[in-house]
């Protein structure tokens, strides 16, 4: 199942959705002016972002058609609230563990993270007992062969850090440990199929000259 290829924006409110849901669970569903509010914190959030409610609104309609966010609308207030359907709901593609969730959401709030971060990071939504159990979370959601593909890459190692980084997949392909590492397609490099050809050409050459000394001897 390819993963959706999600702006910004998208990702920012996606993982507000998810984030408040599991945080302040009793303001949940999110009105117009509390997504807002999320999606522009300035704490937990990077990059920082400064959102007018027409462009959540709008933002939130487009995630709509995607089937990855649904409106409530109250017809006696007037008032739409907001949840996800990216994850861990009945019509949703992807099915998280808790834990799981936990560092899908950091990553789509905060960017990519070592495995340390995301086990400070992720201390309100899921409880690690150390960085290894993050690291085994991370590897499950690396796997290819999960139901519907991974959703997490390791990125290469920054010079000066220890720690790899990872990053979510749901806004278009990155550069991975895992793609450098794959084998690359067999493929012959210019120069060797320049010099086979030379070679053949050369070859071609002496069978003419010696059909030639034939005909002429």
């Amino acid at each position: 199942m390819p993963q959706p290829n999600l702006t910004v924006n998208e990702t920012r409110i996606v993982g507000c959705l998810m984030e408040k849901a599991v945080t302040t669970p009793e303001q949940f569903p999110l009105t117009l002016n509390a997504l807002t509010l999320a999606c522009n914190q300035k704490s937990s959030r990077d990059p920082v972002l400064s959102l007018d409610q027409d462009t959540v609104r709008r933002t939130a309609r487009l995630l709509e058609d995607k089937g990855l966010v649904t409106r409530e609308e109250n017809f006696r207030t007037g008032v739409a609230k907001y949840r996800q359907r990216f994850c861990n709901t009945p019509f949703s593609d992807r099915q998280f563990t808790g834990e799981e969730y936990a560092v899908v959401c950091v990553l789509l709030l905060r960017g990519p993270q070592t495995p340390g971060e995301l086990r400070t990071r992720t201390t309100r939504m899921a409880a690690f007992a150390d960085n290894d159990a993050v690291s085994v979370t991370l590897t499950g959601l690396l796997d290819p062969d999960r139901e519907g593909g991974a959703v997490v890459a390791r990125l290469p190692r920054v010079p000066g850090r220890r720690d790899h980084q990872y990053a979510h997949l749901f806004a278009g392909e990155i550069e991975s440990v895992e793609a450098q590492d794959r084998p690359a397609a067999a493929t012959t490099p210019r120069t060797s199929r320049v010099d086979e050809l030379e070679a053949r050409v050369q070859a071609l050459e002496a069978e003419l000259a010696a059909l030639r000394q034939e005909l002429l001897g």
